[in-house]
């Protein structure tokens, strides 16, 4: 099943894999129009939807049918249950650890969370990016 959003034919790129969960980017043509996360189990499939548009519940449906048939079944794990939780909203930013230390050692200290690497690491430059801006 393919589904249609007012952007044009839905299609999914992958942001991230881990042994049991996937993330991924939802665009409607060209058009970002969400972002979904799948969490396998031992008998079920659980999912995050958050969608950056506004769509009719038809739509909704259909996108989750399209998730179902491209996403979850492409896995190929048992389930006996695909739960989906779906949200409207948008993106605030994107935070990593890095970001979250510089910025506390701008602001004159505080904890410094562990890194588990050699601190004169210099294999991120100091004007790296730190935040994805929306």
């Amino acid at each position: 099943m393919t589904t249609t959003t007012p952007a044009g034919r839905t299609r999914f790129e992958r942001q991230y894999r881990t042994a049991t969960s996937e993330g991924y980017h939802v665009f409607g043509g060209d058009v970002r129009v969400g972002h979904i996360d799948l969490h396998f189990t031992l008998s079920s499939v659980y999912a995050t939807l958050v969608l950056e548009m506004d769509l009719a519940e038809e739509a909704i449906l259909d996108m989750i049918d399209t998730i179902d048939d491209t996403l979850v079944l492409s896995a190929e794990v048992p389930r006996e249950d695909f739960v989906v939780s779906v949200y409207r909203g948008r993106a605030a930013g994107l935070y990593t650890d890095d970001f979250l230390e510089e910025r506390r050692r701008r602001r004159g200290g505080g904890v410094s969370k562990p890194s588990g690497k050699d601190t004169n690491d210099d294999s991120v430059p100091e004007t790296a990016t730190r935040r994805r801006p929306n």
